[in-house]
Parts: C-alpha cells; structure tokens; sequence
C-alpha cells in the first residue's frame, strides 16, 4: 500500500488518546475508535505511522497492533483472553526441568529457579516442578490464583501479555516482563535458554539467531508498550 499522508499528530480525547493522519482518527481493525490510555503510548504508535516510507510495511505496526488486539478482542470479553492465557501456566516452561544429574539441569536452576520461586513468594502459590518432558498438571489453587492476577489487568496490559508470555512459552516470565522495573533482555535470555544452551554445544546457526533477534524484539516492545499504557 501506498503511503496516503503526510502529517502524523496525536489528539486528546474524551476517553483517552489517539493518532490522526492528516487530522484524521484512525479506526481499529474492527471500526473501533483506536484511542489507548496514554500520550506516550500514542505518541509511539504515531511514530510508527511517521516512519513508515513510501510503501506502508504492516509488519512494522508492532504497537498499533498490540492496541487493536487491546481495544478489539480483549476488552469486549477479557475472561476469554484470560482463560487463552492461563494455558502457558499449565506448561510453563520454567516448570519443566532436566535430569537433576545433567549439565544443563545445573543451568536451569541457576536462571530458572530464582523467576520461579520470586512469582511464588509474590503470589502465594506453589509451582510443580517436573523433570523431563511428561506433562504434569499445576495445581488448582495456583491455577486459580493465576485466574485472579490475570483479572485485574486492564486489555492493554493482557495484550502486551499475550505477547510476552506466548514467545516466553511461560505466563510467569510473561507477568514478570509487565513490571516496571523488569530486566527484559535478562527474562529473553531465561525463556531462550535451552536454545542458548544449544548454541554453546553446537555453534549458531545464523538463521536462527535472526530469528531469536526479531523474536527479542517483539518480546521487548510487548514489555514497552505494558509500561506506556500505564504511565
């Protein structure tokens, strides 16, 4: 698609904020008004818009996106986002372990264990801890607590989580990655880390490091756009 304007500008609204291409507000995908909750998230999705070329690249739409999933299909009905989340707590990734005597057991409780036993201390949970790949179920009460946490998030925050714990393959580095004060590259390389360990036994594979770098990037602008809705 061509690009079809020239100037990009955010606007105030009764409800919030929005962007406009030559004075006019952008719709969602589904005809909603697009209006988030901050300047600074709107301001980010207008820079989106300004930097684009002469032809229109969706794939670089990665916060306008994340705002029309938000206002589209998460706040007509967050319980139905809610229960497509708590799947990624039923398999989390930190919960599924190496052979106590392996090397890369070692490894795991180094960079695992800590993001696991700091979302039990906060939540007042217990994890199921599984060594090898058998699936084994958490428990109700964690799974229920999790249900509560996930309830009083607003949709931009249970968008930026869809992202966050979907490439994390894990809600609690997911949840983790919505904090203000989180370390993102530190959760990225937790939820990569078999695939680094990999690495080191075997070499890189230079299309799979470009695809675990495009994968960070989305995973950080996830987190990013949870702080700006918020601020």
């Amino acid at each position: 698609m061509k690009r079809f304007y020239r100037e990009v500008t955010v606007a105030e609204t009764k409800a919030g904020f929005g962007v406009q291409l030559d004075g006019r507000a952008i719709k969602t995908v589904s005809a909603r008004p697009q209006v988030v909750p901050t300047r600074a998230l709107a301001e980010v999705m207008a820079q989106e818009w300004d930097e684009q070329g002469d032809e229109i690249d969706p794939a670089r739409f990665l916060f306008r996106d994340m705002a029309d999933y938000a206002i589209d299909v998460v706040a007509p009905d967050p319980a139905a986002a809610i229960a497509s989340l708590l799947p990624y707590a039923a398999t989390d990734t930190l919960c599924y372990r190496a052979e106590p005597d392996e090397p890369f057991a070692a490894r795991q409780r180094l960079m695992w264990e800590p993001l696991l036993t700091a979302a039990e201390t906060r939540l007042g949970v217990r994890f199921v801890r599984i060594s090898g790949v058998m699936h084994k179920p958490q428990l109700p009460e964690t799974l229920e607590r999790l249900r509560e946490e996930l309830a009083a998030l607003d949709a931009f925050a249970l968008a930026a989580l869809r992202n966050t714990a979907g490439l994390a393959a894990s809600l609690v580095i997911g949840l983790a990655a919505l904090d203000a004060q989180a370390d993102v590259d530190a959760l990225w390389d937790a939820a990569n880390l078999e695939e680094d360990w990999q690495v080191e036994l075997w070499g890189k594979d230079w299309e799979a490091a470009e695809l675990r770098a495009k994968r960070a990037a989305a995973f950080a602008a996830a987190a990013k756009f949870a702080q700006l809705a918020r601020n």
